[in-house]
C-alpha cells in the first residue's frame, strides 16, 4: 500500500526555517510499532500519523511520535498537521478537531483570499504545575553557572498543558546563546514528573530581535542523544500559561511573541495568547505560519 506524506516547516514564513514536521496522511492499518519505526526513519523532532476519527463529529485522530517515543500532545505537530489538512481540504473549515491521547485539540484556521496563512491550537488541558528545581540543577543541564538562571519571577519548575516540560528563565540573551546540553547532568536531573526536556527563555531581547517578547531554546533526548528543538509549541504555550498565571491581577488576553531556533539557524516565531477572567486562565493558545516543503509516498516492506 502506497502511503502519502507531506513535510512542512512550522512556525516560519520561509523554507528551511522553523521546525520540520512529517505528516503521514494514510496511516490506517499501521501498528504502533510501525509508526514508531517510521518516525525514527524520518528522524524529525516529531512525525504525525493521520487516522479516521473515532467520533465522526471530529476531523481526525492524530498520533504524534518523536524518534524515540509517542507523545500525548505536542505543539508544532498540531499546527503543521492542521495546515496540511486545511490546505488539502475541498471544503474549507474555520476549525479542525483532533483526537489525541491528551484529549481533544481544536486548531483554528486563518485564511486570506482562500489561502491558509496560519493555524492556532488551543491547549487540550489546563495548566499543571509540579515539582520545582533549583537554579543549580538547571544550570548544570545547560552547561551554565547557577547565576545564569533566575528565580526572580518563578523557580524552574515542571509545567504542562498536555505534555510536561521543565521551564526556566535565564538572566540574559547571552546565557541562552551559550547554553549547551550536558548529558550527565540531564541523566541525574530528568525525567522529573513526566518531563524529559528543558525549555528555557529570557526577557533580555536585543534590539535586533525586537519582534520577539522572549527568546527561548529547548533541549531534549532524541535518537542520537541530547538535541535541540527549533520550535516547541507545547512548551511555549505551557510557558505562556505559566507567565499569565503569575500575573493574578491581570485579566483579558495576554499575548507574547516568542522566538526560538535563532541560535541553531532555524528561526521560528511562535504567537501565544492566554485568556484570563477573574484571575483564572480560560484558555491558552499558540500558532503561527507554515511552509510546505516536500511530499511523496512510501510502502513498507511486506505491505500489499
Amino acid at each position: 500500500m502506497q502511503r502519502r506524506y507531506i513535510t512542512v516547516d512550522v512556525f516560519t514564513d520561509r523554507a528551511f526555517g522553523g521546525n520540520p514536521l512529517a505528516v503521514v496522511l494514510d496511516a490506517g492499518g499501521l501498528t504502533t510499532a510501525q509508526m514508531q519505526s517510521i518516525a525514527t526513519e524520518f528522524n524529525y523532532s516529531e512525525t504525525t500519523f493521520v487516522l479516521p476519527p473515532r467520533d465522526k463529529m471530529n476531523d481526525a485522530e492524530v498520533r504524534i511520535f518523536t524518534p524515540v517515543r509517542e507523545l500525548p500532545f505536542a505543539g508544532h505537530p498540531n499546527v503543521g498537521t492542521a495546515y496540511v489538512l486545511a490546505t488539502l481540504a475541498k471544503e474549507p473549515k474555520p476549525r479542525l478537531l483532533f483526537e489525541e491521547k491528551a484529549g481533544l485539540v481544536p486548531v483554528d484556521i486563518r485564511r486570506e483570499q482562500g489561502r491558509v496563512v496560519s493555524t492556532e491550537l488551543t491547549a487540550p488541558q489546563a495548566l499543571t504545575r509540579a515539582s520545582k528545581l533549583s537554579p543549580a540543577e538547571v544550570a548544570a543541564c545547560l552547561s551554565l553557572s547557577a547565576e545564569d538562571v533566575t528565580a526572580d519571577r518563578h523557580a524552574p519548575e515542571v509545567v504542562g498543558v498536555g505534555t510536561a516540560f521543565v521551564v526556566a528563565e535565564l538572566r540574559s540573551r547571552d546565557a541562552v546563546r551559550r547554553a549547551k546540553p550536558d548529558a550527565g547532568a540531564f541523566s541525574r536531573v530528568l525525567p522529573r514528573d513526566g518531563a524529559f526536556a528543558i525549555y528555557f527563555y529570557t526577557r533580555d531581547v536585543p534590539a535586533a530581535e525586537a519582534l520577539c517578547d522572549l527568546q527561548a531554546r529547548m533541549f531534549f533526548p532524541g535518537s542520537s542523544g541530547l538535541i535541540e528543538d527549533p520550535a516547541t509549541g507545547s512548551a511555549t504555550v505551557a510557558a505562556a500559561a505559566l507567565l499569565a498565571e503569575l500575573e493574578p491581577a491581570r485579566d483579558g488576553e495576554l499575548k507574547l511573541t516568542i522566538g526560538q531556533g535563532f541560535d541553531m539557524g532555524r528561526p521560528s516565531m511562535l504567537l501565544t495568547r492566554v485568556r484570563k477572567e477573574g484571575g483564572s486562565i480560560l484558555s491558552a493558545h499558540v500558532g503561527g505560519q507554515c511552509v510546505q516543503m516536500m511530499e511523496g509516498t512510501f510502502q513498507l516492506a511486506g505491505e500489499g
